[in-house]
């Protein structure tokens, strides 16, 4: 079963063999005392894959370029289910989720983004040409020399 649903692997079996029996999703929950929502997601599956939709999918990355053409096919008139079919994707909800993301932030909504905590380290910003760079290179010599000089000053001290 999938790890966001909230279904035991039993209720779902139960569930996709009342559903081959004809009944709808919502007399499903009703029957089975099921919250309506994880029984439509099922539904869904359901009417894509049959019964492969209790085997649990690894997840799968799309690129950018497949799930922009598959939002904008969607923004253009075809179906959420359609589209799921035809490119293989989970549920119907997946393609409703990328479009919904797109009609927010338009096509960065859909581009992958970094996942995880930031970076803690600063980043130096480029320098601007190269005097610039032997100039930072130069002061960093400079100071290294200088406290190189007065640990060798210290360590002539403490042999006296």
């Amino acid at each position: 079963m999938y790890s966001g649903s909230t279904l035991s692997h039993s209720d779902a079996v139960s569930v996709v063999k009342l559903f081959e029996q004809g009944l709808t999703a919502t007399s499903v929950s009703l029957s089975l005392d099921l919250a309506p929502n994880p029984v439509q997601m099922l539904y869904q599956r359901w009417q894509l894959r049959g019964r492969d939709a209790l085997v649990t999918r690894e997840r799968r990355q799309y690129d950018f370029g497949t799930e922009l053409e598959i939002v904008l096919r969607h923004v253009g008139g075809e179906s959420c289910r359609a589209l799921a079919e035809e490119y293989g994707l989970p549920s119907p909800s997946t393609v409703a989720n990328w479009t919904s993301f797109y009609r927010r932030e338009g096509d960065d909504g859909v581009r992958p983004t970094r996942r995880g905590r930031p970076s803690t380290e600063p980043r130096d910003p480029p320098p601007e040409n190269e005097v610039e760079t032997l100039r930072k290179e130069n002061e960093r010599l400079r100071a290294e020399v200088a406290y190189l000089g007065k640990l060798r000053a210290l360590r002539s001290q403490e042999r006296r």
